[in-house]
This record gives structure tokens, sequence and C-alpha cells, in this order.
């Protein structure tokens, strides 16, 4: 009876024992092996070996991780206080330097974001934060990558998802855009009076050059306006007409032949 419970024991302790001795790593996973706590090699995917009590292994996932950085409290170079936040995206190129030159990269890079978010976004007006988020989240992604180089991390984009302001800022900006809005009215309706009274200028001086032109364009005025009954209307008559009639009634010197 003793020797079955012995035989138990040793194949129970087998069983632990080979629990700690094969590893199965998965093709995103990577593990980081140390013997007698020095860095041995990096192993994986597959089947490993790690012999127990020499050896130690650190699992390491490599694919892309998505980090939410929370909300900020950052003052713009306008000196506008707002609240943003963003997520950013990164995965782990170097197994061994993530292990071995950072405590816990997870939060390293977490707190690393939150630094830098405020520290670029504070060198940028308020229009620019709200307009060229493209180029501010190429300048964090840039920021975050030089820095985060030396653990191993590769920081492959970086999203600004929302920049919060107080109401009274976003009244101003209302206002401001209503007043861009008058303005771009205002300058429309002038370059339209202005191209308006350059072809007026044109077509007086073609008419002006030919005077039966005028005249054609006289008769072609008196026939619209003579289209509405409801009024009467007196119609100025050209100099030259009255002229060629003043010179017809004139009688003729009939003394001037004697």
């Amino acid at each position: 009876m003793i020797d079955g419970y012995f035989i138990l024991m040793v194949l129970a302790g087998l069983v632990l024992l080979a629990g700690y001795t094969f590893r199965i790593l998965r093709e995103y996973e990577r593990g980081v092996v140390f013997q007698l706590g020095r860095f041995w090699r990096v192993k994986g995917p597959g089947l490993i070996i790690v012999v127990p009590g020499l050896q130690q292994m650190v699992r390491v996932d490599l694919r892309t991780l998505t980090m939410d950085v929370p909300s900020q409290d950052v003052i713009s170079r306008d000196n506008v206080s707002v609240k943003v936040n963003a997520v950013v995206y990164f995965r782990v190129v170097d197994p061994q330097r993530a292990i071995i030159q950072v405590e816990n990269y997870m939060v390293a890079t977490s707190q690393l974001a939150q630094t830098t978010l405020r520290a670029v976004l504070g060198k940028h007006e308020l229009d620019e934060m709200l307009a060229e988020r493209e180029k501010l989240n190429l300048d964090i992604q840039q920021a975050l990558d030089v820095q985060t180089d030396a653990w191993g991390i590769k920081v492959s984009s970086v999203e600004i998802k929302h920049v919060d302001i107080n109401e009274s800022m976003i009244r101003a900006i209302a206002r401001q855009a209503e007043a861009e809005r008058e303005r771009r009215a205002k300058v429309i309706h002038a370059e339209g009076e202005l191209q308006a009274s350059q072809r007026l200028l044109e077509a007086a001086q073609t008419l002006s050059r030919q005077s039966e032109a005028m005249q054609l364009r006289y008769l072609q005025t008196l026939a619209n306006v003579a289209g509405d009954k409801s009024s009467t209307i007196i119609f100025p008559v050209p100099t030259d007409i009255l002229g060629a009639i003043t010179k017809a009634l004139q009688p003729k010197d009939t003394t001037a032949g004697k």
C-alpha cells in the first residue's frame, strides 16, 4: 500500500516537473530565458525546454497592443486649457530589451505616452489641435518611438480621440466661425461687383465705338419697357435724333436762288 502511494507521488512529481520543463509558445509569443539569473537566449515559438531550478522564462507577446492614454490637462500655446485623450498602438520588436532594459514596458510606455502627449500638444495652438490632428498624431508618434526604441518597442501610430474644451471657449469658436463666414461672403460679393463693373465698362466702351449699336440698344430698351402698361413712361430722345428732326422741319430758304 505504501509502495502504491509512493508511486503515485513520484508520478505526480514527474507530471509537475514536466509542466515546468516543457513549455509551448504560440506563434506570436517568445520566451526570454535566464540561466542562473543571466540572460541566456530568446526561444520560441513551439515546444521549448526549461530546466527547473536552473532556468527561468518570461513570456513576451509580439502582437500589436492597444493602450488608452487617459485624459490629460493640456495648456496650448495660446493659453487655452483643454482635456485630451488618445490611443497608442505599439508592439515589442526586441523581447530581450523589453524585459531587461525596463521593469514593466507596459507601464513605462503608458507613462511616457501621457507626458509626451502633454509636451507635444503644449507647443501648438488650439486651432491646430482641432484642424491638424494628423500632423499632431505623427509628431507624438515620432517622439514616442524615439524614446521607446531603447526598450525594444516600436510605436506604430498614435490617434488623438477627443479634445474637450469648456463652454465659453465653444461659444467663442462659434462666434469666430460666424465672423469668418461673414467675411468670406463680403469678399465674394465684392469680387462679384468688381467683375460686373469690369464687364459693364467693356460693354459701354464697345457701344460707344459703334453709334448704330447704341441706337439698337436704345430701341431694345424701349421695346422691353413698352410691354409694361401699368404706368406712364416718358422716354428721353437722344440728341442726335432730335437734331435730325429739327433740321428736317426747318423751312427752306426760297430766296437763296434769286
